[in-house]
């Protein structure tokens, strides 16, 4: 799906979200990167295969 080179991370890499931003909606709270991935501003996100990825703890507590 990426056509940047070098080429970003896929979807499925560790490292998914450093894709670059393709569509940016900020008043609805996602972003699209390259390879697929919906990025939301709580930090969830949605897989191209439709898998969702709950929202990271910012503050890194635990619970």
């Amino acid at each position: 799906m990426c056509q940047h080179h070098p080429q970003c991370p896929s979807a499925d890499a560790p490292d998914r979200d450093a894709a670059c931003l393709i569509a940016f909606h900020p008043e609805q709270g996602w972003g699209l990167l390259c390879n697929g991935v919906v990025l939301f501003d709580d930090s969830g996100e949605l897989m191209p295969d439709g898998r969702s990825i709950p929202a990271r703890d910012s503050l890194g507590c635990a619970a």
